[in-house]
């Protein structure tokens, strides 16, 4: 009977936790969107989300922690992808899948379109996030060169394979996503995905 009644307990307080994460979140994005991020600071995304200082550092290290913490979800989501993927199915395949999990993440439907676009381009034309991204990468290369060395049978620490696949499917993923951003959303991450893996599948799928 213990057991059954924290249950509930323990669900609500989750529930709790995201929906302040959230919302600082969304002011954070609000605010950052509208004044820049430089300008905003802790304490104004704090008032904005009607919390204190104290519990925004709860929830975030920093306030670039608030734009990128998103960018660990886009990985694992590519990572799980390129684990799901047949066996049999060409690396080109297999990894232009893996990329279009994390740009549909973020141009999947118009109102989270719209959302996420903003976060984008606060990453990509802000130096501080942008550093940032580019060490969610290096994991994420990482990630997918161990994947892809296991998928081909062969050692991510001593073949090239690996790790060339894995970067080659990153820039992919990162030229589309400079695109749509530059278009401010009117480029389809579809047709870009699938125009940029056409270009390396030759040579993701020679090796």
């Amino acid at each position: 009977m213990v057991g059954v009644s924290l249950r509930p307990a323990v669900t609500m307080a989750q529930r709790k936790r995201q929906l302040v994460s959230d919302e600082l979140t969304e002011a954070a994005l609000q605010l950052m969107a509208r004044e820049g991020f430089d300008a905003v600071t802790v304490d104004a995304i704090a008032a904005a989300a009607g919390v204190s200082k104290r519990t925004f550092f709860r929830y975030f290290a920093s306030k670039e922690d608030v734009v990128v913490r998103f960018l660990a979800d886009m990985g694992a989501g590519m990572h799980a992808e390129l684990t799901a993927r047949p066996a049999a199915e060409p690396p080109s395949t297999a990894l232009r899948h893996a990329v279009w999990v994390a740009m549909a993440a973020c141009a999947d439907g118009a109102e989270h379109s719209g959302r996420a676009l903003r976060v984008v381009q606060l990453i990509l034309r802000t130096p501080a996030l942008r550093a940032r991204f580019l060490e969610h990468q290096a994991q994420w290369r990482d990630d997918l060169a161990v994947e892809t060395a296991r998928r081909r049978g062969l050692d991510p620490e001593v073949d090239l394979y690996p790790r060339l696949a894995a970067g080659a499917a990153l820039v992919a993923f990162d030229t589309v996503l400079r695109r749509w951003s530059d278009s401010d959303g009117a480029e389809d991450p579809a047709a870009l995905t699938d125009r940029a893996f056409a270009l390396l599948a030759p040579a993701l799928d020679a090796g």
